[in-house]
């Protein structure tokens, strides 16, 4: 299972309060975080949902043995599965919103 992208400025019209379910995951903590320093590799036992509100961030991630590289702004919102390799790397100041299983790295 690879990462998933949503951007939030992009979400099609519709009826109020309408858009994807991103994610379910149990015994959740949110997290709200500002940086201008990279984190470190590692991988979550649980689900990881990574919002970016201000500022931009490179998130790296290594899936089937090759490295790639997702940019996030203001408003992207990604979706970790359990057992992702990433890093997260701002470009700057950012400030995120991180959802993700209790007692997870």
């Amino acid at each position: 299972m690879s990462a998933s992208l949503f951007h939030g400025a992009a979400l099609p019209g519709g009826p109020a309060w309408s858009g994807p379910d991103v994610a379910q995951i149990p015994d959740a903590v949110v997290k709200l975080r500002w940086t201008d320093q990279p984190y470190r590799w590692h991988v979550n036992t649980g689900q990881e949902v990574f919002a970016v509100l201000a500022g931009r961030v490179a998130m790296h991630l290594r899936e089937d043995g090759a490295e790639r590289v997702v940019t996030l702004g203001p408003g992207d919102v990604l979706h970790l599965p359990a057992g992702a390799e990433h890093v997260a790397r701002p470009q700057g100041p950012a400030c995120l919103l991180v959802v993700e299983q209790a007692g997870s790295d």
